[in-house]
């Protein structure tokens, strides 16, 4: 039962994350889609038919002779079908599933009528292969029959009909190679274009920290995206065909078994059935093993990024044995659960190669009994091994590719998991925007306003900032200040909208005009003036604007090493972190935020140029929340609020907090300590 309620959970996984590709999720559900599913197979096997039909009338009108002796007895079991109820029922069956899908024709909007047609052209050629295979099986037995009888004419005949067949399967098999992986490449880039869209909506990105993974459970997201969403599309669709092909295969050739010995077929489903439960017993271990084998080698190779990311930090400090000792460990735990992932792989080969081993010889043993007293010709050997064999495969399809299913599975489990908590995110920005309402520009304040709010860090219980009430609107400047790991970078993310407050009110203005630099601006890749625009779009400045703004902010000789303005270079090792903390203020300087927000953004500048870029932030009309600690920035700010850690908190205006206050006793005291 627990197999059983494990397999239901992954079907349903798999219809989660194939579904909306092929149908709408919301406007649906699994049901309309299994209706469908089973609507495109009807009209696959109402069109096959019809294609033999017209193949069989074709060759009538051509020559009489034609279907003697490439369709010998096709046309006789054409014309039973179509005068027995079958044929009609097929017929009306065909165009009842082509009305299902003529009915939901609203729903395949956007491209989605594509994935459908491919489908159902795969398997009209999965069919028609089948169809070619039960031919050559009997073209096998005749070859036998012809060489044991020394009969030549029939023998050139019968090879003549066998390179007939190569001829109408060699195209088929080429169309069918290039169909499925075309359709996995398009849902692929459907999929991951949904999902990187949501990972860059409403933060997801940030929320989903992938060094916080006992929090979260959403490790490597750049795995899932790139790797498992190239694996799952490629994968499953494989899959899906080849358990088509199976199914046709044990329906196509089953016939040919019960019609040579009924005793072959019940045998032959016997031993199937028996190793496959063996074999997924065995194989239960080995999802679990290939689920650890994902998430510990994306492990591994994001500790090497970060290792390139940081190279020059790494340099200086000289700590390349710590670094490889961690890199070392990640390796070791991905190399220890590759063994054991080795073990149970090399267990189950063994058990999968007995099987195959041991099915050679079973037609052997029920047709020579037959062969000895003389009541089958000598053919029926390699047609009943032709046809063992394929539907030993067909029914084995489980014990052929259980490493590939394993593995299919894990990454089953680890995007349908990361896309479900995605759309859970997304869902919470859209009820967002419902619930502040069509006119929510209208709502928007033009201050920054907290009331009596409380701050904990998220999935945390420590308390750092309780009960504050704050108000700060245009032309007010507010210096934030405390002791280190007091939660003064945290009061700068809530009050940007990162976090949330656990307690209380906050009423912050639209994004667009709220600004947040931190103490090392992020670097992106791309040219030197995409560094200064980011994140607007560079199109919107001219080149005298963005060298007007960097001789402002003292970024002259950075014009006349790049006088070029698109010049690429990796900027974040090029330039030095004063550079950088310059050129975000350059960024400042081209968005002319009215609220911005600045966590010791000249920690790195002399007090000059930190002096000459507060002078012009002064000289604008808006709001300044900065953090740091120097006292010279006093000058550039009315009020100072003070955060002293375990949730306390004192507003002070500047001209008092850095007089003959707290802050010049504070000082003196350093001092003093320092000289004992």
């Amino acid at each position: 039962m627990g197999f059983l309620r494990v397999f239901r959970e992954q079907l349903e996984r798999l219809r989660r994350l194939g579904q909306p590709y092929f149908l709408p999720y919301k406007s649906t559900n699994a049901y309309l889609f299994l209706l469908l599913i089973v609507a495109m197979l009807e009209v696959v096997v109402g069109l096959t038919l019809l294609l033999l039909t017209a193949c069989v009338i074709f060759f009538e009108l051509l020559s009489p002779t034609l279907n003697d002796r490439f369709l010998p007895g096709v046309a006789d079991q054409a014309i039973l079908l179509w005068a027995s109820p079958i044929g009609p029922a097929i017929a009306v069956l065909t165009v009842m599933s082509v009305g299902v899908f003529i009915t939901v024709r609203g729903k395949l909007t956007r491209g989605r009528w594509l994935p459908w047609v491919m489908l159902i052209l795969s398997t009209v050629l999965i069919l028609v292969i089948n169809g070619v295979n039960v031919g050559i099986s009997y073209v096998a037995r005749d070859v036998d029959n012809s060489l044991v009888s020394y009969d030549r004419v029939s023998f050139w005949k019968i090879v003549t009909v066998y390179g007939f067949c190569l001829l109408v399967a060699l195209p088929i098999r080429a169309i069918q190679s290039y169909l499925i992986p075309k359709l996995g490449l398009l849902w692929r880039q459907w999929l991951s274009h949904r999902l990187l869209t949501r990972y860059l909506s409403n933060r997801a990105y940030y929320l989903l920290n992938p060094n916080e993974e006992l929090i979260t459970d959403i490790d490597n997201p750049d795995q899932r995206i790139s790797e498992d969403i190239r694996s799952f599309t490629g994968t499953s669709l494989s899959l899906m065909v080849e358990s088509i092909s199976a199914i046709l295969t044990f329906c196509s050739f089953i016939f040919v078994l019960w019609s040579i010995n009924q005793s072959l077929a019940f045998l032959l489903l016997t031993y199937s059935v028996a190793g496959t439960l063996v074999i997924m017993a065995a194989s239960r271990r080995l999802v679990v093993l290939n689920y650890q084998q994902l998430r510990l080698e994306a492990d591994f190779r994001y500790g090497l990024i970060h290792i390139r990311d940081n190279a020059e930090s790494i340099a200086f400090y000289r700590g390349e044995q710590q670094e490889a000792r961690e890199a070392e460990r990640r390796l070791d735990n991905a190399v220890c659960n590759f063994e054991n992932l080795i073990v149970w792989e090399a267990m189950i080969t063994m058990i999968q190669r007995s099987y195959d081993y041991f099915s050679r010889f079973l037609p052997w043993i029920v047709i020579a009994p037959l062969y000895f007293d003389r009541q089958v010709d000598f053919g029926v050997f390699g047609q009943s091994s032709i046809a063992f064999s394929q539907v030993l495969f067909s029914v084995s399809f489980i014990v052929n590719n259980v490493d590939r299913l394993s593995s299919f599975s894990a990454s089953i489990t680890r995007l349908e998991g990361f896309q479900r908590r995605l759309d859970e995110i997304y869902l919470e920005g859209e009820n967002k925007v419902l619930q502040i309402g069509p006119d929510s520009t209208k709502k928007t304040p033009d201050w920054i306003f907290l009331d009596e709010t409380d701050l904990m860090p998220p999935n945390s219980d420590r308390l750092l900032i309780k009960r504050l009430s704050l108000l700060a609107d245009i032309d007010r400047r507010i210096l934030v200040v405390g002791p280190s790991g007091s939660g003064k970078t945290s009061f700068l993310r809530m009050v940007s909208g990162l976090w949330q407050p656990t307690s209380g009110d906050i009423q912050r203005p639209k994004r667009s005009s709220l600004l947040f630099i931190p103490q090392k601006p992020y670097m992106l890749l791309g040219t030197l003036r995409e560094q200064l625009c980011y994140p607007l779009d560079a199109k919107n400045f001219s080149n005298e604007q963005l060298r007007s703004v960097l001789q402002k902010v003292r970024l002259g000789d950075l014009v006349n090493r790049y006088p070029n303005l698109d010049t690429t270079q990796d900027w974040p090792r090029l330039l030095s972190l004063g550079e950088q903390q310059r050129l975000a203020f350059g960024r400042l300087l081209l968005h002319s935020p009215d609220f911005v927000v600045l966590d010791e953004v000249t920690s790195a500048l002399d007090i000059d140029t930190e002096r000459h870029l507060y002078q012009i932030l002064t000289k604008r009309k808006m709001m300044i929340i900065s953090v740091g600690h120097r006292p010279t920035l006093a000058e550039y700010h009315d009020t100072v609020l003070e955060i002293q850690g375990a949730g306390l908190w004192r507003l002070r205006s500047a001209e008092r907090y850095y007089s003959c206050g707290d802050y010049k006793w504070r000082r003196l005291n350093q001092q003093h300590k320092r000289k004992l």
